[in-house]
């Protein structure tokens, strides 16, 4: 015998009781801030904790919240750590032992000033290769 937190519905069923379209439970679904059904295909089903998690989700938004904000307080109530904000860099291999990553999100006029005093050490870290491109100059 199913208990009552053991209740499984139909994606239909959840948006009714939630009061949430079932198209703006699939993109909580793709962006992360509900868990995916506990059994996909033709015969999905939802959970109560589905139920709660979207009482929540709206809960949070009714406070004014983005979804980056809800997700980030969700993410708090568990205990589990966000993750931090993803950086891109550049990596230039100067010699064979000898690696500088610079961030690509700096200042235009940083990333000139850095391109010069990279060429410049690269002329102090490997001579050979300075000599051949100033040849080839």
């Amino acid at each position: 015998m199913k208990q009552d937190n053991d209740e499984e519905m139909k994606l239909s069923t959840l948006a009714a009781r939630s009061e949430t379209p079932a198209r703006t439970i699939r993109l909580y679904i793709s962006l992360g801030l509900l868990s995916g059904p506990l059994r996909s295909g033709r015969n999905a089903a939802y959970g109560t904790e589905h139920l709660e998690r979207l009482t929540r989700i709206r809960a949070l938004q009714q406070t004014g919240l983005t979804l980056t904000q809800v997700r980030q307080a969700l993410e708090e109530n568990s205990g589990t750590a966000p993750l931090p904000q993803a950086v891109s860099w550049q990596q230039y291999t100067v010699a064979p032992d000898v690696q500088i990553l610079i961030r690509e999100d700096i200042a235009p006029w940083r990333a000139r000033v850095l391109r010069l005093a990279l060429q410049q050490f690269i002329c102090w870290v490997n001579p050979a290769t300075a000599t051949k491109e100033q040849e080839h100059e």
